[in-house]
């Protein structure tokens, strides 16, 4: 067993070691970093740490048996082969380091910047600093682009020109490399005396570079669960690493002719379909995908290992077991979108009140040519609002997916008393994102709500949730409204009992405006029906009939929607026992 000293080891190296060993392919860059952004000020700034001897951060090495998907190239520079060794050496953290570097000195190819040259020169005549300053390093470091005067018609750069041609300014690379020549040219010259400043200059880059020791730490004997915690901690930009970007690495396969050999690249299968697939659910996130197939081939491969979704068994998922699912998969999820979509009438994943829903589902639409529809729409109502939370683990999702795979039989499947506290209903928020609150929303988008300035339109079209990261939500009681007129109110107004879908325009329209008077503006013979999309209880438009309301309004309309919500509830778990319950403090 490797003790802890001996899993994370902490090493440093030379600039000059650790990129011969780089171009030697010791180490690899596995494909999830992906997103190196070059900057010029930034790679001066770089290297003036180093010029300074400042600590640029640690390079983060993962030393592990596990052959992954890696980039070839980096900066232009082959780094990887198709080689099988008995250990692999990824960069975890400082890729961008490493292309800085590596392209400083050796040049190389910049993505977005044809044509440029990314080699670095350094300036011995700029003096350097009591203080230290914000500048003199953009001066001290030069590109090609900054020092080249194209025979003289880019006259700013014609100075440094000069000083290049006697050997002021010198190639980071020859310094490392052929010092012997560049410290000549400068004593045959200008420059003839040892003590000179320049040539002290020079000996003191000279010396930077031969002795800076890059900080590394290898990680050795840690679990891929792990390995994604380390690197979300220690990422400067922020940014986690997913185990589905572990898992497309691992899975990815090289096509060859000899031998035959298809090629595989899971982020390849998943944006293909999204891409093919419409409506919005396809964009569901990269891990619920990988989970997908992660229960699928639980069930179609027990043996495989893959008993649960965590990153532990994630990483467990192969090749061959995605490509023999895959194709069932996508049938599975394009059935499952469809269900959400067009026999609930839920047309966005964000309102989705579980993550867990599409995995159990899915296994339920996984080779079935006969879903069982009628059971599936009880299912999610009865989860979607039962009292307590029975989808938030893994323990609850496979009780779940049992379920579903006795729902395959007819009559098999049945799920105990249903209860639910008109309390949660009540106090449910606007403003908060919870379950309860995604719950409601799904049953109000259920009814295909109607346009209340166009009875014959329906609100929601899939274009609704492509234009703005939340619905169009409307206070049936403006906020701004029952603040000004509180009344003998005791509820909140950000109380989903008071929300309605509409229009940008209608909502618009409303704005803080009294319910008495805007409602009386939509009132037509078709209006009744228009509420009843909404489970908007009809009262409040006797109210406004009347150009009157109870100095409590807005309680008793949050109490006789709640009734409706209820009720509507009932009907859709009809045949199942159904326990109503209030935990409200009279």
């Amino acid at each position: 067993m490797i003790n802890y000293s001996d899993r994370f080891k902490p090493d440093d190296k030379s600039i000059r070691t650790y990129l011969e060993a780089l171009r030697g392919q010791e180490y690899q860059v596995p494909t999830f970093q992906r997103e190196v952004v070059w900057e010029r000020n930034a790679v001066k700034h770089l290297w003036d740490s180093v010029w300074r001897f400042y600590p640029i951060g640690s390079l983060l090495i993962w030393k592990t048996d596990l052959q992954l998907q890696n980039h070839r190239r980096i900066g232009g520079h082959v780094i990887s082969d198709d080689r099988v060794r008995e250990t692999y050496q990824y960069i975890l953290d400082g890729q961008q380091r490493t292309t800085s570097l590596l392209t400083s000195l050796y040049g190389g190819e910049i993505e977005g910047q044809k044509g440029f040259d990314p080699i670095l020169y350094f300036d011995l005549t700029v003096e350097d600093q009591e203080e230290i300053d914000d500048n003199s390093y953009k001066e001290r470091f030069l590109f090609w682009d900054e020092i080249d005067d194209h025979h003289g018609t880019i006259t700013r750069n014609t100075p440094r020109k000069k000083r290049y041609d006697e050997g002021l300014i010198v190639k980071l690379l020859d310094v490392l490399q052929s010092f012997g020549q560049v410290e000549r040219a400068l004593q045959e010259g200008s420059h003839p005396d040892y003590d000179d400043p320049i040539r002290a200059k020079l000996r003191t880059i000279r010396d930077v570079l031969d002795n800076y020791r890059l900080s590394i730490i290898e990680l050795k004997g840690i679990a891929v669960s792990e390995v994604c915690q380390i690197f979300e901690r220690i990422n400067q930009a922020g940014k986690p690493l997913d185990i589905f970007d572990i898992v497309v690495a691992k899975t990815f396969r090289l096509k060859t002719d000899a031998p035959p050999q298809a090629g595989f690249y899971l982020r390849e299968l998943v944006e293909g379909f999204r891409e093919e697939t419409p409506g919005n659910y396809p964009a569901i996130d990269d891990l619920t995908y990988l989970q997908i197939i992660a229960v699928i081939i639980q069930r179609q491969f027990p043996l495989a290992g893959v008993q649960n979704i965590t990153p532990t068994y994630l990483n467990r998922v192969k090749t061959e077991h995605i490509e023999s699912v895959w194709p069932g998969t996508k049938v599975a999820l394009r059935k499952l979108f469809d269900f959400l979509d067009n026999h609930l009438h839920i047309k966005g994943p964000r309102l989705i009140p579980y993550r867990y829903f599409y995995l159990s589902l899915a296994t339920h639409f996984y080779d079935n040519p006969h879903p069982d529809y009628a059971f599936l729409k009880q299912y999610f109502w009865y989860y979607a609002f039962h009292n307590d939370d029975l989808l938030t683990n893994t323990t609850h999702l496979q009780r779940h997916i049992e379920l579903l795979k006795s729902a395959r039989t007819p009559g098999q499947a049945y799920v105990d008393r249903f209860l639910i506290d008109k309390q949660r209903l009540r106090t449910a928020s606007y403003s908060t994102n919870s379950r309860w609150a995604n719950a409601i929303l799904c049953l109000l988008a259920s009814q295909e709500p109607r346009d209340w300035g166009q009875p014959d339109r329906h609100v929601l079209a899939d274009v609704y949730y492509q234009l703005v990261d939340n619905p169009n939500l409307h206070h049936i009681f403006p906020t701004a409204y029952v603040a000004e007129h509180p009344g003998k109110n005791r509820s909140d107004s950000n109380s989903m009992m008071n929300i309605a879908y509409l229009t940008q325009l209608e909502n618009l329209k409303i704005s803080a405006n009294n319910p008495v008077d805007y409602l009386r503006r939509y009132d037509s013979p078709a209006f009744e029906g228009v509420l009843r999309t909404h489970l908007v209880p009809l009262e409040i438009l006797e109210w406004a009939r009347q150009q009157q309301m109870p100095d409590n309004a807005l309680d008793q309309f949050i109490e006789l929607r709640a009734d409706l919500i209820v009720d509507t509830l009932r009907r859709n778990l009809a045949g199942v026992t159904f326990d109503v319950i209030d935990t409200r403090e009279v």
